[in-house]
Parts: C-alpha cells; sequence; structure tokens
C-alpha cells in the first residue's frame, strides 16, 4: 500500500511539474484550429509531448542522467546539445515565457494599467529572492495551489463538454498530424527532462527505496501517470477549443483564445481565479526552471560560476526577453526546437533499444544526419529553398530526417567493420 501510495504521490508532482501555465496554450489552439478533426492533432500533440516524456524518462532513468543518453554521439556533442537545451529551459525561452504568459492571462484581461516591463521587474525581483532564499513559499504553492489549479481546470472542462460554446467546424485544413506535433513541441517539456528524472529517483531514495530496478520501476510508473493525466487534460482543453472553431480562426493568439474561452463559459469571475491560478502556477514554474538551469550550470563550470550569480543573470535576461510577448517567444523558439528536439528525441528512443545500437558510430551517425537536416528546414523555413528536403519520406508528417538517421547510422555502422577489416589485414600482414 505504502508503495502505490508514494507512487500515486510522485505520480501527481510530476504531473505538476510539466503542466505549467504554458501548457494551457496550445490544446485549445489545436482544437480551434482543426474543428471536428481535432483529434488528429491532438494525437500529434500527445506523441510529440506525452510520448517524448515518457520515452525520455524511460531512457534517462535507465542510463542513470541524461548526458549518458547523448554522450552516445560523442560527449563533446552530447555536452553541447544539452547546454542547448538548458539554456531554452532557462533564459531564452520557457523562463521568459512564463512572465509573458502571466501578464497576457492574469493581468491585461483585467488591468491596463501595468505594462509589461514593470510586471516582467515585479515578477522576476519575486523569482530572484524566491530562488536565492529557498523558503516555504516553494511548498505552499505546490501542495495548495496546484489541486485548485486542477480543480479549476476540472470545472472548465467540464463545463464545455456539458454545455458547448458552439460547434464543430468542418475541417478541410491538411496537415493537422503535422500541426499538432509542432504544438507538442512547443510545449518543451522534455527539455529538462534530465533534471526532472533525477529528482523523481531522488525522491524514491529519500522514501527508502534503495534498490536500483524497483526504483527505476517505481520511477515508469509515476511517469505513467503523470502522462494519462497529461492526456485527459490535454484531450479536454483540446475539445474546448474544437467548440468555438466556428467563431475564432488561427489568427487569434493563444493566451486570447484560453481567456475568451473562460470567459464564455465561467464569465468575468472565472477570468479573475484563472488569472490568479495562472499567476501562480507561472510563479513557481520560473522558480523551479531558474533553480534547475542554475544548479546545472553550477555544476557544468565545476562551480566556476556561482550559483547566485547565475540566477541574478536568469532573472534579469528573462525579465528583458519576457516583453517580447508569449507569441512572438514561441515565434523564436520554433527554429530552435526544429533543430534540437529531432536529435534529441533520436538518442532518446536509441538508448531506449541500445541493445540493438551497440557500436559509437552508429549513434554518431544517426545523430550528425539528423542534425544536417535539422538545420536544412530551419533553413528552408527561413527563406532558402531547399527543394529536396520536401521529396524525403515522412516529410508531410514532420519526420523527414527519420530516414537520413538510418543511412547515417549504417554507414557509421559500415566505417565500423571496414576499420576493423583494415586493422585485421594488418594484423595479418605485420604476422
Amino acid at each position: 500500500m505504502k508503495k502505490n501510495k508514494d507512487i500515486l504521490i510522485i505520480g501527481f508532482a510530476l504531473f505538476s511539474m510539466f503542466f505549467g501555465a504554458g501548457n494551457l496554450i496550445f490544446p485549445p489552439f489545436i482544437g480551434v484550429t482543426s474543428g471536428n478533426d481535432w483529434l488528429v492533432s491532438f494525437l500529434g500533440f500527445i506523441i510529440a509531448d506525452v510520448g517524448i516524456i515518457l520515452l525520455s524518462i524511460n531512457a534517462v532513468a535507465r542510463a542513470g542522467s541524461f548526458q549518458n543518453v547523448v554522450e552516445k554521439a560523442g560527449k563533446k556533442f552530447g555536452l553541447y546539445l544539452e547546454i542547448i537545451m538548458m539554456l531554452c529551459l532557462g533564459p531564452i525561452l520557457v523562463i521568459p515565457r512564463t512572465a509573458a504568459t502571466t501578464f497576457e492571462m492574469s493581468i491585461m484581461p483585467i488591468t491596463s494599467s501595468l505594462n509589461s516591463a514593470v510586471f516582467s521587474i515585479l515578477f522576476f525581483g519575486l523569482t530572484l529572492i524566491l530562488t536565492i532564499r529557498p523558503t516555504k513559499v516553494m511548498d505552499i504553492i505546490g501542495k495548495f495551489l496546484t489541486p485548485v489549479l486542477l480543480l479549476a481546470l476540472v470545472l472548465l472542462i467540464g463545463k464545455g463538454i456539458l454545455s458547448p460554446i458552439g460547434e464543430l467546424s468542418n475541417n478541410n485544413n491538411e496537415g493537422l498530424f503535422v500541426n499538432g506535433i509542432t504544438q507538442g513541441y512547443q510545449t518543451m517539456d522534455a527539455l529538462g527532462i534530465g533534471g526532472v528524472t533525477a529528482l523523481i529517483i531522488t525522491s524514491f531514495v529519500n522514501k527508502g527505496y534503495k534498490d536500483k530496478k524497483e526504483n527505476i520501476s517505481m520511477t515508469l510508473k509515476s511517469a505513467l501517470i503523470a502522462g494519462i493525466g497529461l492526456i485527459l487534460v490535454y484531450g479536454g482543453l483540446a475539445y474546448l477549443g474544437a467548440t468555438v472553431s466556428t467563431i475564432y480562426d488561427a489568427s487569434i493568439s493563444q493566451t486570447e483564445l484560453l481567456v475568451n474561452i473562460t470567459n464564455h463559459l465561467l464569465g468575468k469571475n472565472g477570468i479573475l481565479l484563472l488569472g490568479i491560478i495562472v499567476a501562480f502556477a507561472c510563479l513557481t514554474t520560473a522558480i523551479g526552471l531558474t533553480s534547475v538551469t542554475a544548479k546545472y550550470f553550477e555544476d557544468v563550470s565545476n562551480k566556476k560560476l556561482k550559483y547566485s550569480h547565475i540566477v541574478t543573470f536568469i532573472c534579469v535576461f528573462s525579465a528583458i526577453a519576457s516583453n517580447l510577448g508569449v507569441d512572438r517567444i514561441i515565434a523564436i523558439a520554433g527554429p530552435i526546437l526544429t533543430v534540437i528536439y529531432p536529435v534529441s528525441i533520436l538518442l532518446v528512443v536509441m538508448s531506449t533499444f541500445s541493445k540493438y545500437f551497440i557500436k559509437p558510430a552508429v549513434f554518431k551517425g544517426a545523430a550528425y544526419a539528423t542534425l544536417l537536416i535539422s538545420l536544412l528546414n530551419v533553413a528552408d523555413s527561413l527563406g532558402f529553398t531547399i527543394e529536396f528536403i520536401h521529396h524525403l519520406p515522412l516529410n508531410s508528417l514532420g519526420f523527414n530526417w527519420v530516414i537520413p538517421a538510418i543511412i547515417g547510422g549504417l554507414l557509421g555502422k559500415l566505417l565500423v567493420k571496414e576499420n576493423n577489416m583494415n586493422e585485421k589485414s594488418q594484423d595479418k600482414l605485420s604476422a
């Protein structure tokens, strides 16, 4: 009984860590752009978000750390990839987005007397205070506000299912599955998977579970609970978006869409409640990510960079970057994620099935081929027409890097065999 209770508690905690306020805005948007075909986009979203989370936790838990996963493509390659991911998790994208989301969803619908610059200073000033000198505030927010957030979501989704706002539009758009995958990427939930998995395992160890196999098993069960919770909530939010697909279209901003849906369903009181919950959820996320990112760079620099200095830099930089707004931050995130996510996914999948990919050269060949195609995809999206990438298999699904990755891995394997044969030939000649 105790073990099941501990798995359930950690599972709910893991759900809360992944379900930040930013995650609220993506599912309704895929619903409004998909209409009656919202399940197609939703499937792509779940694969790119929850699927990657579960695969990543499994790979990291079994490997011991995320660095042990990515360094199979080379130590320097793995280190640089992890550093870029942590920068995205930290001051470049995710942390600034917490403040921008709070401002657009909590402040703007209630008052126009506070501008984004002043708000960002207040938001990250509080983040700085609570991160440099940890207090019980984090525990209070995590223990009490997360259940309130979930209750509010149940109320919102339940009302939307029982009393739909409108009809689901007939959608003839192509690429809905790919759009769902793209939105799933944008959650960036898997960026901090190494630190999150380490935290889960440490939590179980502190609860007295010392056996490695048992710890891994409990970690995976907790991840599954979190995954199921995410799927249910995301599904409900996507359906709410689909119910207003005849009212709004893709031109509406993602934050404005959720605010309007809440207003339709719960009125002004609902907007106020959503604003308070989003504000605290975002603040919790900002504090947690700032701490995790600062600790990572302190460790990777062998404490040459001080934790307090990194925290201060992250807060100052994020305060400036957050004024770009949610939509612009998401637009900036797109090209970066297009480069790093496919490589990360590839290494996670290969690590999961590592008994079939023993040679490091296979990892390196596949990783570098994936990186090349990802860079070409970004270049093409920025206006440098690269025609052949559109003719690669699985391009319409957003996975045009898969076949090149397989080819790269096979080339790596062949090079290893050729080198081994050359070495044997030289050994025979010298003998």
